[in-house]
């Protein structure tokens, strides 16, 4: 299979959704050989901050010399970039070499009476085979969902296990309470692991004890109100935390707390065969990117993209616009899948707009259509209008802007790369 192929073979199985478990997954490595054994993981878990945290430590692992993976979803500017090696984003030519086998099993599974695959299965598949053939020492794995039942869930050679912060969210799938999705999260934890998490609600922070102590582990936990801005532009941000100083690329406010969740998976990772210096450490964290994640766009007027789709994203979104743009006229461009708890997301976020445009996440089943978002945010905003194309929105929200004003663009991450080419101008 070309990369065109494998592409239309994943499109075409997008129907089968997501299935929590790993009695698939299980099936599908046996017959890929099991590259994952061959592997050593960061394994991060949570609702916010997982990709933030895992950018910060592939970037200081890769700086400190190891062969780095890594994985991450959804992609938001380009698909492949889901994988990596070295912050080199796999290939076409390296992507269809790891999937077409991956395909070929998958096809193999169906005829033997196996569920096919789900796309999520298949892509984890091949990132495993891609990382062992490019010889990674170590490999930064999100999950793609919750954790004990998540497909990435299937690895055993975990040096550490990351709980970044737990909210309410994914509750059709993993639970109505917080207490059952910290459970499920949780079940990235391993024995003989290390586990590093941020400080969470009691009800959480109940549930990762509890797996330490069934898995024999312990728990290093992240205060990160111990970390202290210095300064702090849309470009960046300088923090002192435990007597070292750090700079970031990243400049949202919740990206202090995961730099210091970062530094402290670093610190474990030293003792389980993985030592990094300070200054390897230092200028790993100074030199990761993750966009999408109050990432400043252009100026004049300043136009941020940020992934918030669920209430405590918003209410860290909120707290950094609030923070950067004090009395600025914010304009809003919002585009949020069905599935999601959007009426909350709007009420945390309505207070700071001048105005909100809606817009439909085009291609997506799960997207909430345009005009039935703006009827749902017309109850916490007085100005709110539906908009049809992405590319209307980006040049309706630059007017009504203008040059000292902002446009915030947020909610579902698979809209954001497309919107994104209408303000660099490759979208006119």
């Amino acid at each position: 299979m070309n990369y065109a192929e494998c592409r239309k073979y994943i499109e075409d199985s997008q129907s089968l959704g997501r299935v929590l478990g790993l009695f698939g997954m299980q099936e599908l490595m046996r017959r890929l050989g099991n590259p994952q054994e061959e592997l050593a993981f960061v394994h991060a878990a949570g609702t916010n901050g997982k990709g933030s945290v895992l950018a910060y430590v592939a970037s200081a692992l890769r700086n400190a010399g190891y062969c780095t993976g890594r994985y991450t979803s959804p992609a938001i500017f380009e698909y492949r970039e889901i994988i990596e090696v070295d912050g080199q984003v796999i290939s076409q030519e390296e992507f269809a070499s790891a999937f077409t086998p991956v395909a070929e099993a998958a096809d193999a599974m169906e005829r033997d009476g196996f569920s096919h695959p789900t796309p999520f299965e298949m892509e984890t598949a091949a990132a495993f085979l891609h990382f062992r053939r490019k010889g990674c020492q170590i490999v930064a794995l999100e999950t793609g969902m919750g954790g004990e039942t998540d497909a990435t869930n299937l690895v055993t050679n975990t040096k550490v296990a990351v709980l970044t912060s737990i909210s309410l969210d994914h509750m059709d799938a993993l639970g109505n309470s917080l207490e059952e999705i910290a459970r499920c999260k949780a079940g990235v934890i391993k024995p003989g692991c290390r586990v590093v998490s941020t400080l969470q609600e009691p009800e959480a922070a109940h549930e990762i004890e509890r797996a330490c102590a069934e898995k024999g582990v312990s728990c290093t936990w992240v205060d990160y109100r111990n970390a202290h801005i210095i300064s702090q532009d849309l470009h960046g941000q300088r923090f002192s935390y435990e007597g070292n100083t750090y700079a970031t690329r990243l400049s949202g406010l919740c990206q202090v707390e995961n730099a210091a969740v970062a530094v402290k998976v670093l610190e474990a990772l030293a003792d389980m065969g993985f030592p990094l210096s300070k200054e390897q450490t230092r200028e790993g964290i100074a030199k990761a990117s993750w966009p999408g994640r109050f990432t400043l766009l252009r100026e004049n007027p300043a136009v941020i993209l940020d992934g918030a789709h669920n209430p405590q994203a918003a209410r860290q979104l909120a707290a950094s616009l609030e923070k950067c743009f004090a009395g600025k006229k914010i304009i809003y461009i919002l585009g949020m899948f069905r599935d999601k708890d959007y009426r909350q997301v709007a009420s945390i976020m309505a207070p700071l707009a001048y105005e909100i445009l809606t817009v439909e996440t085009p291609g997506n089943l799960r997207a909430l259509p345009a005009d039935e978002l703006a009827r749902e945010v017309g109850e916490f905003h007085e100005r709110v209008t539906a908009v049809s194309s992405l590319g209307e929105a980006a040049a309706l929200s630059l007017e009504k802007a203008g040059a000292d004003g902002v446009v915030a663009v947020f909610g579902s991450l698979s809209f954001l790369g497309e919107i994104s080419v209408f303000f660099t101008g490759e979208g006119e």
